[in-house]
């Protein structure tokens, strides 16, 4: 079966040696998708709504604007592989703080997923590479 890795030059570069996504037939696996603008090489400032202090401290903080923005990067991803949004069938989400996050993330998830709606499992975990607060790992079709 043939395999073929995608970057796509509309998402945020990817913060180690791999693709934004690979091609495995007729399926897609996304590596893990932050919220980092694209076009942005440095991994605080390029977060959308968020300002940290010299000491990492928050100075500014947005979850919304970091949900909203993940889920551009992921859609960005899938046409620039040949797919979308509305083949997405599985996506598991890392969030760095359940408690304070999930509400927002869910309500989001549910307007950007009204029609398609993929499998999902949402996991906390302590920390992401980046000062992030959310990272989505997919699986597509492509037609």
């Amino acid at each position: 079966m043939s395999q073929s890795a995608i970057s796509a030059s509309n998402a945020p570069k990817p913060v180690g040696a791999y693709p934004h996504a690979r091609r495995v037939g007729n399926l897609l696996f996304l590596s893990g998708v932050g919220p980092r603008i694209a076009g942005s090489d440095s991994t605080d400032s390029g977060v959308p709504g968020l300002k940290l202090d010299k000491n990492g401290n928050f100075l500014e903080f947005d979850f919304e604007a970091q949900c909203r923005n993940v889920f551009d990067n992921v859609r960005n991803i899938l046409e620039a592989s040949g797919s979308k949004w509305e083949n997405l069938v599985d996506v598991t989400v890392f969030l760095v703080n359940m408690k304070r996050d999930f509400h927002t993330y869910n309500k989001l998830y549910a307007e950007y997923f009204k029609d398609a709606q993929p499998c999902r499992t949402t996991v906390e975990i302590n920390s992401l590479p980046t000062p992030i607060a959310i990272e989505l790992k997919c699986i597509a079709t492509i037609d």
